[in-house]
């Protein structure tokens, strides 16, 4: 296989009727790591509007237990892309979202924010900073598989497509963001999870580069100090860099899934969809650590 063979293979499927098979062949073959990077970044520009960034930081979920918070997101989100709409593991993966979510008091608009945070963020970080850029077949099949996990997951007003989905972000991002104790209590949290995944020595550098990564409205809204124009140049310039080098390499032949992410660290024996995330008090799984092992498929 050549590296744009996948790229022909894309161009000849229908976004809107084969947005999954789309949607999985850009997120797991072509560009694993930088939707993993994208993801990470989409979710943290939601703690910059004040009503988001308030109510995580009141349930201490992405405060006190970052990780899990992190692990267990990723894992739901992976499962839909991996099993789809109608498998049994994905349908289960979108029920405990919902059941999640279910528990808070969230307005719908901020419920499509974040959901438009998904369609965008992604492609902007990969136009920057990915091997190629996205493709307009791309672009619409991340369109339409965001419209149906939208859909089931009770969101009304879904942008129709990726244009529609672009505007309502810059557009919702102007309107609200702004400065929130809480939200910058999240944010240190999770900037400070990010470091963590590295030797200690590194821990202050990575956290210098994931701020010089955040755009001028972001930093703004958390208070952030702008970084050093040879700190941005540095990092910035080391992705793409490392861009030309993915760009020459042969193509995945294998797909690379979120559960497959180094960064997951909570669920060494594996773990079952149903029962991640966060629950009630006195409802969910047992607390106590089993030891026998679980499909991480499961």
């Amino acid at each position: 296989m050549k590296r744009f063979d996948r790229l022909r293979q894309i161009r000849r499927l229908d976004p809107e009727r084969d947005f999954l098979e789309i949607y999985r062949l850009t997120s797991t073959y072509e560009f694993p790591w930088d939707h993993t990077r994208a993801l990470e970044l989409a979710l943290y520009r939601t703690y910059a509007v004040p009503s988001i960034g308030r109510l995580l930081d009141e349930t201490a979920e992405l405060t006190d237990r970052t990780q899990r918070r992190y692990d267990d997101t990723s894992l739901l989100l992976g499962a839909v892309v991996e099993h789809g709409f109608d498998n049994e593991r994905g349908r289960t993966a979108i029920r405990r979202i919902n059941q999640m979510h279910q528990r808070y008091a969230i307005s719908n608009e901020d419920m499509r924010y974040v959901l438009c945070t998904f369609v965008v963020v992604p492609k902007r970080w990969i136009d920057q900073y990915g091997w190629r850029r996205l493709s307009e077949h791309e672009q619409r099949a991340t369109a339409a598989y965001y419209r149906q996990l939208g859909k089931m997951m009770g969101i009304t007003e879904i942008p129709e497509s990726f244009q529609e989905f672009e505007h309502c972000l810059d557009a919702y991002e102007a309107e609200h963001f702004g400065w929130d104790e809480g939200a910058r209590r999240v944010s240190d949290a999770t900037l400070d999870l990010m470091a963590s995944w590295y030797p200690a020595r590194l821990r202050p550098l990575v956290r210098g580069a994931s701020l010089a990564l955040l755009d001028e409205p972001l930093r703004r809204a958390f208070r952030y100090p702008p970084p050093a124009a040879a700190t941005e140049a540095v990092v910035r310039g080391a992705l793409r860099l490392r861009a030309r080098v993915v760009r020459a390499l042969p193509p995945r032949r294998s797909p690379h899934y979120a559960r497959q992410n180094p960064e997951i660290k909570s669920y060494p024996y594996g773990f079952r969809l149903a029962e991640i995330g966060t629950f009630p008090p006195g409802v969910g799984s047992c607390p106590v650590p089993h030891r026998e092992q679980v499909s991480s498929t499961d």
